[in-house]
């Protein structure tokens, strides 16, 4: 299985989400499976990719030509693949990757991750998307998720899109044992021509 895993840049967060992260590392490299990340060498995404490379499992790096050029690719990214652009480095993922983790991040973990629910929401894929948890770190997130689905702006049926996970441990047990959900009809109410 390979799976993507969206996390932090920073190099300057609290020691738990480090913990963490090199945790699901561990997992990833002692099930066999394939990681596949940013490729960079900073934060969480270069602290995945040397944990899992550490734990016996492969690598692959997805680096943006641009960043490429700012020397900021990981030398434990077993495969580095350079792609044009962000748009284009997020394409490849999605294209290789059976599932998807997010570890607590900024922006940009935020960013990836909502484009994976959003295209499963739009049935261009069926592939487990996680979250993991860690210090309860998405809780104001889930709390927009749910007004969301409060006022209709998204189908309460679409907690099944995503699934939250406390630690590790269960973000693992998820994608060994996900079974796709059958996709929902996005729109309320289509009108007719």
């Amino acid at each position: 299985m390979k799976v993507c895993v969206f996390s932090s840049s920073s190099n300057a967060i609290d020691p738990v989400y480090i913990n963490e992260a090199i945790h699901l590392s561990q997992l990833i490299g002692h099930e066999k499976m394939t990681l596949i990340n940013g490729g960079a060498n900073v934060g969480l995404m270069e602290t995945v990719l040397k944990e899992v490379v550490n734990a016996g499992g492969d690598t692959i790096g997805i680096l943006p030509e641009k960043l490429n050029g700012h020397k900021l690719a990981s030398k434990f990214a077993k495969k580095l693949i350079i792609s044009k652009d962000m748009m284009d480095r997020k394409s490849i993922m999605r294209e290789m990757a059976d599932a998807f983790v997010a570890l607590p991040g900024g922006f940009g973990t935020l960013e990836e991750i909502l484009e994976v629910i959003t295209l499963k929401q739009l049935d261009y894929h069926n592939k487990a998307v996680v979250f993991v948890n860690t210090n309860g770190f998405y809780d104001d997130l889930f709390n927009q998720f749910e007004r969301s689905f409060e006022e209709n702006f998204a189908k309460h049926s679409y907690r099944e899109l995503y699934h939250i996970a406390a630690n590790s441990e269960e973000a693992i047990s998820y994608l060994k044992s996900y079974s796709p959900p059958v996709p929902v009809n996005k729109w309320y109410n289509v009108p007719q021509k």
